[in-house]
């Protein structure tokens, strides 16, 4: 079965293999890869530091009532009078549709899935694991943290949930809202890209 889909987009869980499995597809497809080079576009685009991106991007848009009492109000003439979480979302969608619209692709997490969903060539992939493999294979990829890995999994992905719902009114990980959804730890990482690839 040819699905004939030009843009695919990845969301994952922490420590899924989200982001390997999309880089590899892309490589393997010929198709452009979208995760840091998006984080620096929204960077350029924004003025904020690629830092700030990265992990406000997919982090949940208020953290604590510090942040919500000076991130809450967006000041006249500045951001459009937005605040920094909401001009963020705004920016980073319109790169992604800017990118979606540039040729074949692969982009990771971001809501990319929902700011694509109109495209009938966009073909919408998650990437899901058992805790205990996803507390393995941070702490193989990123070293040992003062923090617990299981902490650092469900702190990691309660932001993302957060910033995906808020964003979206959808679900985060909600089977109805993506193509297709994997569970990395059971199938295998290599696996995975091979199914993605054979259906696109």
């Amino acid at each position: 079965m040819i699905l004939n889909k030009t843009i695919i987009t990845v969301s994952r869980e922490f420590g899924s293999g989200g982001r390997t499995i999309a880089k590899t597809l892309a490589e393997k497809l010929g198709f452009a890869y979208y995760d840091k080079a998006l984080v620096k576009q929204v960077a350029l685009e924004t003025g904020f530091a690629p830092a700030f991106v990265e992990e406000r991007g997919e982090d949940s848009p208020e953290k604590s009532p510090l942040s919500y009492l000076f991130d809450s109000c967006g000041a006249s003439g500045v951001m459009g009078g937005m605040n920094a979480s909401d001009y963020l979302w705004t920016m980073q969608r319109e790169v992604i549709l800017s990118f979606a619209d540039s040729g074949s692709c692969v982009i990771v997490g971001r809501c990319a899935d929902f700011i694509l969903k109109d495209r009938d060539d966009c073909f919408n992939v998650y990437i899901h694991a058992d805790l205990s493999f996803r507390m393995e294979r941070i702490v193989r990829l990123y070293g040992e943290s003062e923090q617990s890995p299981k902490r650092r999994v469900l702190e990691k992905d309660a932001k993302r949930r957060a910033n995906y719902e808020h964003f979206t009114g959808q679900k985060w990980g909600l089977a109805q809202n993506y193509h297709l959804t994997m569970n990395s730890a059971a199938i295998g990482i290599e696996r995975c890209v091979s199914v993605i690839f054979g259906l696109v």
